[in-house]
């Protein structure tokens, strides 16, 4: 019996080999940052969501260090047995104060920006509610919405029309919409305000993943506050998370809503109550790590900067890039067997970018994300085109099995 089973996944595997959609763990020997050793090499990274360079940070690393000799290694509990410190409801009223859904806004500390979506969708929507997410959606809003028992309904990416549609024909008791603010796989921006006018009309929540856009967007005195800042949206109705193991360059998740939300979670989210706290080291070194966010506005010009002239430089060449202004840079080359060449022809050279097949994205649209980060130099940008370009006789031209549909919203950069 033992002997089929394991055939059984040994199969499955074959086929993933087959499609092309088999991943590969790399080991990283060095600290997190733009230049890494990796299974023994050294390479220019463009693989890491590091956006603003912090999980190198001396002062980030400074408050690890000062937060363990402090508070210990680990918390013990769960934050509603034993294991809520000091720098935890520290860090969740800075972020609270800084990102602001909503005027009186709380916040709630997770381990993970996976369970924090879990707590969300599954404290507040049950059997007799749908939940409506957009059909890009990262896969924790789709477990989410799963385990929740509610309806999941999806619609069509950045359609607001459809999303329209169904939420009239909906008879469910609650509606929540659910979204990423930046789509992780694109860079592009969930339409926040058309989202929050019809969460209005429809009597909804409107649930955001921020996970790329805390730390990153927003303008003038929002700069870092995030993708609601950048819009200019605050509403009881938005129910925010942000990931802390992202542009903060440390570990964990939150979320800041009306505290009413809040405190339903804290009650009644499993993947809340029945976790273990973050280390409040780990706590101790986000306030540092929000701090430089808030204060550190020349970190998010340079990487913009450096953004602008990655897409300039890109204009000549044939590749097809999503339309992003964002460190999430994709380049879209359709087959899933291009993308591993590519991505593996780079790596030879000296390049670390990864090659992003599905299921993660959608079949006929396998890309290889380009990540930007505050710690690159225009060199590195200058030198990663410089080596596409060189590519573009053996790569740009091959068969792109991408559709007219999943190519619609991509930008030729001519």
């Amino acid at each position: 019996m033992t002997a089929a089973l394991l055939a059984g996944l040994a199969s499955g595997l074959e086929e993933l080999s087959a499609a092309g959609q088999r991943r590969v763990r790399r080991t990283l020997e060095s600290p997190q940052g733009p230049r890494v050793v990796v299974d023994g090499r050294e390479l220019l990274s463009f693989a890491s969501n590091d956006y603003l360079g912090l999980a190198n940070h001396p002062d980030v690393i400074a408050a690890v260090r000062d937060g363990a000799a402090r508070w210990g290694a680990g918390a013990g509990a769960s934050h509603l047995v034993c294991g809520h410190f000091a720098p935890h409801e520290a860090l969740e009223d800075e972020l609270a104060r800084f990102v602001r859904p909503s005027a009186g806004a709380r916040a709630l500390v997770f381990s993970s920006g996976y369970l924090a979506n879990l707590a969300i969708l599954t404290a507040l929507a049950g059997r007799s509610d749908a939940i409506f997410a957009d059909r890009l959606d990262h896969a924790c809003l789709n477990d989410g919405a799963l385990l929740s028992r509610a309806e999941l309904v999806r619609y069509p990416h950045r359609d607001v029309q459809a999303l329209s549609r169904r939420l009239a024909a909906s008879t469910a008791k609650r509606k929540l919409i659910a979204t990423d603010a930046v789509f992780s796989m694109d860079g592009d921006l969930a339409p926040l305000a058309e989202l929050c006018a019809l969460a209005e009309r429809h009597d909804a929540w409107l649930v955001v993943d921020d996970a790329h856009g805390f730390g990153v967007l927003g303008t003038g005195d929002d700069s870092g506050r995030g993708t609601l800042a950048h819009v200019g949206l605050e509403s009881e109705r938005v129910v925010y998370m942000g990931t802390l193991g992202k542009a903060a360059g440390v570990s964990g998740a939150f979320v800041a809503a009306h505290p009413l939300v809040i405190d339903t979670l804290l009650q009644t989210a499993r993947s809340y109550v029945f976790t273990t706290a973050v280390p409040p080291f780990i706590a101790a070194a986000l306030e540092k790590s929000v701090a430089i966010i808030r204060d550190d506005r020349a970190r998010r010009a340079h990487l913009f900067a450096l953004v602008a002239r990655f897409r300039e430089r890109m204009r000549p060449l044939p590749w097809m890039l999503r339309e992003s202004f964002t460190p999430i840079q994709p380049i879209v080359v359709g087959a899933n067997s291009v993308a591993v060449e590519v991505a593996g022809e780079l790596w030879r050279r000296g390049f670390w970018v990864p090659a992003i097949r599905p299921p993660t994205v959608p079949k006929g649209t396998a890309r290889l994300r380009v990540s930007l980060s505050a710690a690159h130099r225009v060199a590195d940008v200058d030198a990663l085109v410089e080596t596409l370009a060189e590519l573009v006789p053996a790569f740009a031209h091959r068969d792109q099995q991408t559709s007219a549909a999943s190519t619609a919203d991509c930008d030729r950069i001519k």
